[in-house]
């Protein structure tokens, strides 16, 4: 068995994974706060040796909050973490458990889990968005996960939706991330995004109404990517997805509305299947293909 981490801003989840995927055990732990890199490096040696007190798995994936380096070693940068540049953290596991490691951004990650045995499993292109706290995204190409040069291609909520909209912690203005993300959510609504979904499912017109803008950006914001990209699908994940049927509807008449047919054709935007198991199965897919291991 492999371990599969998926390292958030709150919490850190964990699971022991067999070949084929199946979840042997998981664990969440609370992510230290502030989240720097060697209290964050302890949180997870403690995790994992509650998780593997017997010391049985073989190696070790994991995904974080922002892009690592093409051979999977460093976490170059962690945008929403305090002093996350360039963190060794492969080297830094290894050394301290023995045990080859791998390094990925987390919705990459969430991209190989879905490609694995989620909703991706039925296409060879597709697009993962995940909507949480930020926004993440994954490319897979021909079955393949697309990093492009130097591993960090795939920021797909950095893109650039309102050019004077928010200032972005990467450094943009007006990403997709400030209009789609929860953080985002509640600072256009001062309210949480599970709490405006609870409110459409009761039929408030103020909710209702907001998640149609909502729907209307992110089609903007997709709209970008497919013209690029062309995808198959479009795979929405992330704790916000959880209200997609009241703005799904929005993104794909405003998608309707703006990409040519040529583009489009057979486009299917579909929710993600894995939930939150979906970056610690990505992450174990990562160490088990390092290790030569297939289902």
């Amino acid at each position: 068995m492999v371990i599969g981490i998926d390292l958030g801003g709150t919490g850190i989840k964990l699971g022991c994974f067999a070949v084929d995927g199946t979840c042997i055990k998981s664990l969440t732990v609370p992510t230290p706060q502030p989240a720097t890199p060697r209290a964050v490096l302890a949180a997870m040696l403690d995790a994992i040796a509650q998780l593997d007190p017997d010391n049985q798995a073989l190696a070790i994936g994991v995904g974080t909050p922002g892009p690592a380096d093409a051979a999977g070693r460093i976490a170059k940068i962690a945008i929403n973490l305090p002093k996350w540049q360039d963190v060794p953290l492969a080297d830094w596991l290894e050394a301290a458990t023995g045990k080859p490691t791998v390094v990925a951004n987390d919705a990459n990650c969430a991209g190989l889990g879905e490609a694995w045995l989620g909703a991706g499993r039925h296409w060879q292109n597709f697009i993962l968005l995940t909507l949480g706290t930020g926004v993440g995204g994954a490319i897979i190409q021909d079955g393949e996960l697309f990093t492009g040069f130097g591993g960090a291609a795939g920021e797909l909520g950095l893109i650039a939706l309102y050019p004077d909209g928010p200032m972005c912690n990467s450094g943009n203005k007006g990403s997709l991330e400030q209009y789609v993300s929860a953080n985002a959510i509640r600072r256009r609504t001062g309210q949480e995004a599970l709490e405006l979904g609870t409110l459409a499912q009761q039929g408030d017109a103020t909710a209702l109404n907001f998640w149609q803008i909502y729907g209307r950006d992110l089609g903007i914001g997709l709209t970008n990517l497919i013209y690029v990209l062309t995808p198959q699908a479009i795979i929405i994940g992330g704790g916000v997805s959880a209200s997609a049927e009241f703005f799904l509807p929005a993104t794909r008449a405003e998608i309707n509305k703006r990409v040519m047919v040529t583009s489009r054709s057979d486009l299917q935007i579909i929710p993600a299947e894995l939930g939150n198991s979906a970056g610690m199965l990505g992450a174990a897919k990562l160490a088990l293909t390092k290790m030569g291991l297939k289902e």
